[in-house]
């Protein structure tokens, strides 16, 4: 009979996991710098769509995943979306990241 191995990950790993997921895609990489060079909240998914050679609904996809992870907000000014960076979670995910990286 095999013994299972308790692991508790803490919410520290947890959210440097979903950082690391979230930016795991190179078009995420894209957006994000493209994003961090645009004033403001005033990136559309057009311009999104006309930079990126992949399909709106991937775009959508990976927009989601940003989202999802607290990496991008997205303000509703009819009839755009207009995105930008969360650069609260930003710092922090550079902060983590820089942490983890300098591990010894």
């Amino acid at each position: 009979m095999a013994f299972l191995k308790s692991i508790s990950y803490t919410e520290h790993d947890i959210k440097l996991a979903r950082f690391a997921k979230a930016l795991g895609h190179p078009a995420r990489i894209v957006i994000m710098r493209h994003l961090a060079n645009t004033k403001k909240c005033s990136c559309c998914f057009s311009d999104l769509s006309n930079m990126l050679p992949i399909a709106n609904s991937t775009i959508s996809q990976h927009l989601t995943e940003l989202k999802n992870a607290g990496l991008i907000i997205g303000q509703i000014e009819p009839p755009y979306v207009k995105y930008c960076i969360n650069w609260e979670n930003w710092l922090l995910a550079k902060n983590m990241f820089n942490d983890f990286i300098n591990l010894e």
